[in-house]
């Protein structure tokens, strides 16, 4: 007889973006100290992915397991620049210690700072090896950054595999099928569909959903799930993005977006491109002035 899965429901709701639901779900009784370390685990991301920083690194002591504090190294990447370095420092000092180097958790934070960083090589240094579902769906991610959807298609096959059903494995399929395009973006929306009418809708498949109908060229039903998903959470990155490049397709304004995006995420890709162009407008300007 199977063991009942005591944190699927926290490790289900963390992957969908439902982050609060998470931590709400996080209390269960009877836990190994495998299991309980990884609850713990899980709740210190939802935390993170909560932009509460400070909490996780003020929680977390320095004789916690190897697990929580690769956690912390992330709280700190991610809470300062002036703590950036020093995170960054740490972790490949952890990676080169032959006793903590290949805990899956440090991988995979390894994994999520070096793609941040986007040091795709790196990244996939530590995280290629694969062991967990959450390691092989980052590959996932990571390849189809580097416009590699071939070997993307290859860690899908094996989450594939692996478990069919897993959410993980429904959303690795579904950010596939959105970037080889064409006929599969109706694939990927379904699959977000599929997955909001199963468990909840979140702002990460809306988004989802958002990305697939501006592919298809349906900006009004884009905004209207972008809105949605602005309700559930007004300073997530990713919706005020793509509301920004809706907006404009729509011809209407995206100033206010695009302000709470720089306010609040001025490293988002988004802000350093505008800003980027804005400067070489600017330069141009001053060479025609001059």
């Amino acid at each position: 007889m199977a063991t009942p899965d005591h944190l699927f429901n926290l490790r289900n709701n963390f992957y969908l973006g439902a982050y609060q639901a998470a931590i709400n779900s996080s209390d269960v009784s009877n836990l190994s100290e495998e299991d309980a370390l990884e609850r713990d685990t899980l709740v210190h991301r939802c935390y993170i992915a909560l932009g509460q920083l400070q909490f996780v690194i003020s929680e977390i002591h320095d004789d916690a397991p190897t697990p929580l504090q690769a956690v912390k190294l992330l709280a700190l990447y991610f809470s300062s620049p002036d703590t950036k370095d020093s995170a960054i420092s740490s972790l490949k000092e952890w990676l080169a210690d032959p006793a903590i180097g290949n805990n899956p958790t440090l991988r995979l934070v390894a994994g999520l700072v070096f793609l941040h960083e986007n040091d795709f090589n790196e990244a996939l240094k530590h995280t290629n090896a694969g062991g967990t579902m959450e390691l092989h769906a980052l590959n996932v991610q990571i390849f189809i950054k580097m416009h590699r959807s071939d070997y993307a298609e290859r860690q899908l096959r094996i989450m594939q595999q692996i478990d069919e059903d897993h959410t993980l494995t429904q959303l690795a399929n579904a950010w596939l099928d959105l970037a080889v395009g064409g006929s599969k973006i109706q694939e990927a929306y379904l699959i977000f569909q599929d997955m909001s009418e199963r468990y909840q809708s979140t702002s990460l498949l809306l988004n989802g959903k958002a990305v697939c109908c501006m592919h298809m060229g349906n900006f009004d039903e884009a905004e209207t799930l972008l809105v949605e998903a602005l309700n559930k959470d007004a300073r997530d990155p990713e919706t005020l993005a793509n509301l920004v490049v809706c907006c404009l397709h729509l011809g209407k304004p995206s100033n206010k977006s695009f302000s709470q995006l720089k306010l609040s995420h001025a490293d988002h890709v988004l802000v350093k491109r505008v800003t980027s162009a804005e400067e070489s407008f600017d330069r141009a300007l001053q060479t025609f002035s001059s």
